[in-house]
């Protein structure tokens, strides 16, 4: 049996195709699911997207963070269903609190657009088995990746395994001064709740797995959590 994952579209959202494309190219069952609906029974694994959820205003999806769905997403999360949000959807997923910090404009107030190296980093997160050290690339596409929390969080985090990605030079080290082109703290690219089941990131996955774009690293960050949830469901 296929996992099947859900993925939310909210209007504004625009990397729901791209998400949905990619799932389906790697052989799993994809779906949409509106804003407003509450049954999410029929999903393994959810997906918030990227894009502008109602056109970015207040802040990035602080208005997204109170659609109905959004309460049924924060159930399938407390019962310990995956949950993965992507550049808008990372930021949705930290105005609803189910992971910690937030996302301000980038270092130079510009939209970057870009691939980038990314360092897989020793954490709990479920939905990435890579080795720790190894190192990605990945595109960014985002105007409000610049991670920050307080010092205590951070702390936090680095204690619980919940840092997943950071940024990094193409060898995998980082620069004294910061690899993060948007000025995340610590270079912060990804993070997952204390479970690792929740798993937010800025750059974009979905737009590197078919090898059309010469890349393919993105596949592995859908394929750990289809490989556990089928595991589950044997």
């Amino acid at each position: 049996m296929s996992a099947r994952f859900g993925v939310v579209v909210f209007p504004g959202s625009n990397c729901e195709q791209d998400v949905v494309y990619a799932l389906r190219f790697l052989g799993y069952d994809a779906a949409y699911i509106w804003h407003q609906d509450i049954d999410l029974s029929a999903y393994d694994a959810l997906v918030l997207p990227g894009g502008f959820s109602h056109g970015d205003y207040l802040r990035c999806g602080a208005i997204a963070r109170f659609a109905p769905a959004m309460e049924a997403v924060r159930r399938f999360a407390e019962l310990g269903g995956p949950v993965i949000g992507i550049c808008n959807g990372f930021q949705i997923l930290t105005e609803a609190q189910l992971l910690p910090g937030a996302l301000l404009r980038n270092r130079g107030l510009k939209f970057i657009c870009e691939t980038v190296p990314l360092r897989v980093e020793l954490s709990v997160c479920q939905w990435l088995d890579l080795p720790a050290g190894a190192v990605v690339r990945i595109p960014i596409n985002h105007n409000e990746g610049n991670y920050v929390c307080d010092p205590e969080t951070l702390a936090g985090m680095e204690v619980r395994g919940q840092i997943v990605l950071r940024y990094c030079e193409p060898d995998g080290s980082r620069a004294p001064e910061g690899s993060a082109p948007n000025g995340a703290l610590d270079d912060i690219a990804g993070i997952c709740n204390e479970s690792g089941t929740v798993f937010g990131l800025m750059p974009h996955p979905e737009r590197v797995v078919d090898g059309i774009a010469g890349l393919t690293d993105g596949a592995a960050f859908f394929a750990a959590i289809a490989r556990r949830i089928e595991e589950m469901v044997a």
